[in-house]
C-alpha cells in the first residue's frame, strides 16, 4: 500500500505519525522497550499532545531480533499468528551516550540517541544490513476510511535483490513489485498466489519475517525506491530480523524459527500419475493407464485419483462414486498388488448435496456467519460449506472420514484448496478473527490432514500434495506449483514459483508435468518431463485431457521412461538431499544465489536451479532444444552427456530431448544407485561413487541415508597432487567409484 504521493508528499487522506528520536527506553530481562516521539522534545512542553511510537527488541533465537512497534497499546491483540520456536538465547544490551546495542549472537541492532536523528541498524558483526531512519517508521490514519496503519520501511542497497514471500510467478527478483499476502486461487499466470509468506530474503544474506494475521501488503522499492516498506492494518507491527549470515544459513535459520519440513517417504520422490481433472474416467480407464505404463516398461509408483473418485456436486463425501468405481477396496489391493501407492484428491469444502454438509451443520462442524447460519456459496460446488478447524470436535470427525479411506488403503492425500477463506460477517468456534484465518485456515487444514498421516501410516510415512500455504506450512510436504499453462512460458514462471517457494523454507516441491491447462505438444511434454522428473516430486497431471506419454508420441514414452530410470538411480543422492532439507531446512531444489553467494551472475538466474548440493539443472525451454545457462568457476561434467564443461561463463548448447544440461559441480562425490525402476530401495547396497573434477587439495563427503533417513554409509574424498584419496565408513561394502575428472583414485 502507498502511503505517499511520490517521496515528500503524503496522500491528502493520510496523516502521519512518525518515529523521529529516542527519548528513553526500559530494560525487561532479555527486552528492552523503546520510547520515540513524533517530533523532537526541545523542551518539557514538547511532551504535550504528541504520539508517540513504542518498540520492543526482544530474541526468540540466536541471529535472530524480533522488532515489535506499537502506537496505542491499548489494541486488541491478534497475534502472534507464526508459531515460532523460542529457545530463550543470550542477549547482550549495551547502553552508550550514542547509541542503545541489542546483540543476539553476532546480529545486533543499534538505535542511534541523537536528537532529531532516529535510526534503528542492524549489523551482522561490524558489516552494515540494512536500517531503517527518516520517516521509514511510521503509523498512518487515513481520515476518509478510518482505517489505521503500521509500517515499515528498510533500506535496500545498491545491487540489493529482493526474493522470496511464497510461491511467486511474478519476476524471480521482487525490486519494483507490489505484493499483497493474500492467498487466493489465481494460477501460475497471475501475480495471485495460493502460499503467500511474508518472510523475504536478500542477497546480502538476511531475511525479514512479518508475523501478522491479515494482509501484509510490500512496496518493494516501488514506493521508495531505495526501501522495502510493509504495512499492515491496525496499531501494531511484529517483524524477526533474520541473520544465518549467509543467504543458504538464513533459509535454514527461517525453518529453524517456523518449522522443518516433515521427511517424505522414499517412495514419494517416484513417478506420479492422475487421472487428470474433469477426463472421463472409472476403473477401467484408470488399470488401462497403469498397464499402458507396464507394457512400455516406464515405472509408476503412485497412482492418484482426481476430483470425480467422488460423485458430482458431492465434494467432498469422501466415499467412492459406486457409477464409476464400484469396488474400490478390491481395486485398491489389485493396485496395491502392482506395488503402487495410491493418493486421493480432498478439499476442506463440503457441498449441499454431500451428505456430510447435513451431518455437518447439525453438529456445529462448519464455519458460520454472525447470525449464527452456516456460510455458504455457490462457487467451486452448489451450497457448499467449509469446515471449521478451530473447533477440535470437527478436527476429529474429518480426521475420522479421512481414516476410513486410509482403512481401504488409500495411502496419502492430495490436499487441495484451503484459500479464498471468507472474512465478511463470519464467526469461528473459537472466535479466531476472520482476518487472521483468510490465510491461516490452510495450515489448520493440512496440520489436520498430516497429523492423521503421521499418526495412521507413522512418521516418515506421511505425505500430502498441498496447494495452499502459509508460515509453518513447510512441515508438512510435498508442496504443490499446480494450475500451468502447456507452454514455454508458463513452464517457466512455474519454475519462478518454485525458486521463490524455496526461498520461503519450503524443501519440496512439484509441478504439473506439461501443465495444467489445455494440452501441450509433444514437444512441451517431452522437455517438461525433463524438468519434473529433476524436481523432488515428480507428478503427471492435467486438467481436461489424460496425460499418458503414448497420447502425444512414442518418442514421449522413451523421453520418461530415461528420465525416470535416472531419478531412480539418483535417488541415494536424492534422499540424502531430502534428509538434509529435513534436518537443516535446506531446500532440494534452490536458486544459484544460495550455493554461490559470492557469484554476483548468479543473483537473477531465474531458467536454472541446484538441484541439491552437487547438480545444477537447466531446463530447455525452446522448442529448437536451444538453452542458454551459467556456469559458476570450476570444472562441470554433464551427467547424462559426460561433456567436460568450464565455468566462470555463460554457455549456450543446444540439446535433443534425450539430454539437458544436468551438471555435477565440481569437486564433488555424486552417489548413484544400481536400481533404475524403484524410489525406494537399498540406496547403499551396490552404489557407484562419482566423482567429478577435483581441484588440487579439495575435499568433499557425500552421505547415504537408508529408506529411514538414518545415515548408514558416507563417502569422503580429497585431491592431493595427481591421486584422490577416497575413504568409505558404513555399507555393505558393496560399492564401486567412478572417476569423471582427472587424476587417480586411491580407495583407502
Amino acid at each position: 500500500m502507498k502511503f505517499t504521493n511520490g517521496y515528500w508528499l503524503l496522500k491528502d487522506e493520510m496523516k502521519a505519525v512518525y518515529a523521529v528520536e529516542y527519548a528513553s527506553h526500559r530494560v525487561n530481562g532479555k527486552e528492552v522497550t523503546v520510547y520515540l516521539p513524533s517530533s523532537h522534545i526541545a523542551d518539557r512542553g514538547n511532551c504535550l499532545n504528541l504520539p508517540m511510537l513504542t518498540l520492543t527488541l526482544s530474541s526468540p533465537m540466536e541471529g535472530v531480533i524480533k522488532v515489535s512497534a506499537v502506537h496505542h497499546a491499548g489494541a486488541l491483540y491478534k497475534g502472534p499468528f507464526a508459531e515460532i520456536q523460542n529457545e530463550n538465547p543470550e542477549v547482550v544490551i549495551e547502553d552508550t551516550e550514542e547509541a542503545l546495542i541489542y546483540k543476539s549472537g553476532s546480529l545486533k541492532a543499534v538505535l542511534n540517541k541523537t536528537p532529531g536523528a532516529y535510526k534503528l541498524a542492524f549489523y551482522e558483526g561490524d558489516t552494515l544490513l540494512t536500517e531503517s531512519s527518516f520517516r521509514n517508521l511510521a503509523y498512518m490514519q487515513n481520515t476518509k476510511t478510518g482505517k489505521n496503519y503500521m509500517l515499515e520501511q528498510l533500506a535496500i542497497d545498491v545491487d540489493e535483490y529482493i526474493y522470496g514471500l511464497g510461491e511467486r510467478f511474478t519476476p524471480f527478483v521482487k525490486n519494483g513489485q507490489v505484493v499483497e499476502m493474500w492467498n487466493e486461487d489465481g494460477g501460475t499466470a497471475s501475480e495471485i498466489a495460493y502460499k503467500n509468506i511474508p518472510f523475504y530474503i536478500t542477497n546480502k544474506g538476511y531475511g525479514v519475517l512479518v508475523d501478522h494475521e491479515g494482509d501484509v501488503s510490500y512496496e518493494i522499492a516501488s514506493e521508495k525506491v531505495e526501501r522495502i516498506q510493509f504495512s499492515v492494518e491496525g496499531e501494531r507491527l511484529d517483524y524477526y530480523f533474520i541473520s544465518g549470515k549467509t543467504p543458504m544459513g538464513t533459509v535454514e535459520k527461517y525453518t529453524e524459527l517456523t518449522g522443518k519440513p516433515a521427511l517424505p517417504p522414499a517412495w514419494s520422490f517416484g513417478l506420479w500419475l492422475t487421472t487428470s481433472f474433469t477426463t472421463n474416467y472409472d476403473e477401467e480407464t484408470t488399470s488401462s493407464f497403469i498397464q499402458g505404463m507396464a507394457d512400455r516398461d516406464i515405472p509408476l509408483h503412485v497412482f492418484h485419483f482426481d476430483c470425480y473418485w467422488m460423485e458430482a456436486y458431492e465434494w467432498c463425501n469422501f466415499v467412492w462414486d459406486p457409477a464409476t468405481f464400484p469396488d474400490p477396496k478390491g481395486m485398491l489391493q489389485r493396485y496395491h498388488e502392482k506395488g503402487l501407492k495410491i493418493c486421493v484428491w480432498i478439499n476442506p469444502y463440503i457441498g449441499q448435496k454431500s451428505p456430510l454438509f447435513q451431518e455437518g451443520m447439525e453438529q456445529g462442524y462448519l464455519i458460520k456467519k454472525t447470525d449464527g447460519s452456516v456460510w455458504q456459496t455457490d462457487l467451486w460446488q452448489a451450497g457448499m460449506g467449509l469446515v471449521d478447524f478451530t473447533n477440535p470436535e470437527a478436527v476429529t470427525w474429518y480426521q475420522e472420514k479421512l481414516k476410513t479411506l486410509l482403512d481401504m488403503g488409500v495411502d496419502c492425500f492430495k490436499t487441495d484448496f484451503g484459500e479464498r477463506i471468507p472474512v465478511k460477517d463470519i464467526a469461528y468456534f473459537d472466535g479466531s478473527d476472520p482476518v487472521k484465518m483468510h490465510n491461516y485456515y490452510t495450515y489448520l487444514y493440512n496440520k489436520a490432514v498430516f497429523e492423521l498421516l503421521e499418526r495412521e501410516r507413522g512418521k516418515g510415512e506421511a505425505v500430502l500434495f498441498a496447494r495452499s500455504a502459509t508460515i509453518g506450512g513447510q512441515k508438512f510436504p510435498a508442496h504443490w506449483g499446480g494450475d500451468c499453462s502447456a507452454t514455454y512460458p508458463s513452464m517457466a514462471e512455474t519454475l519462478r514459483g518454485g525458486l521463490s517457494l524455496a526461498l520461503s523454507g519450503f524443501g519440496f516441491w512439484s509441478h504439473d508435468i506439461s501443465g495444467f491447462e489445455s494440452t501441450a505438444s509433444a514437444d512441451i511434454y517431452k522437455r517438461w518431463c525433463q524438468f519434473g522428473l529433476l524436481s523432488s516430486h515428480s507428478r503427471l497431471h492435467g486438467s481436461s485431457s489424460y496425460r499418458v506419454p503414448w497420447l502425444f508420441d512414442e518418442e514421449a514414452c522413451v523421453i520418461l521412461k530415461e528420465f525416470v530410470n535416472l531419478k531412480c538411480r539418483l535417488m541415494p543422492y536424492l534422499y540424502g538431499q531430502a534428509v538434509k532439507a529435513h534436518v537443516k531446512g535446506t531446500p532440494m531444489l534452490r536458486p544459484m544465489f544460495l550455493d554461490f553467494p559470492e557469484d554476483k551472475a548468479c543473483d537473477t538466474l531465474d531458467k536454472q536451479y541446484m538441484f541439491g548440493d552437487s547438480l545444477l539443472v537447466a531446463p530447455v525451454f525452446k522448442e529448437n532444444g536451444e538453452v542458454q545457462y551459467y556456469l559458476p568457476e570450476g570444472t562441470w561434467y554433464n551427467l547424462i552427456t559426460g561433456a567436460k564443461v568450464e565455468g566462470g561463463k555463460w554457455r549456450k548448447e543446444t540439446h535433443d530431448y534425450h539430454s539437458l544440461p544436468l551438471m555435477v559441480r565440481p569437486s564433488t562425490i555424486l552417489p548413484m544407485g544400481n536400481n533404475e525402476v524403484d524410489a525406494a530401495y537399498d540406496f547403499a547396497d551396490g552404489v557407484t561413487l562419482i566423482l567429478s573434477e577435483f581441484a588440487e587439495g579439495a575435499k568433499a563427503e557425500a552421505e547415504i541415508p537408508d529408506l529411514q533417513g538414518n545415515i548408514v554409509m558416507k563417502a569422503c574424498a580429497q585431491r592431493h597432487g595427481e591421486e584422490i584419496f577416497v575413504s568409505v565408513e558404513g555399507g555393505n561394502g558393496n560399492f564401486s567409484v567412478k572417476n569423471m575428472g582427472s587424476g587417480t583414485v586411491v580407495v583407502k
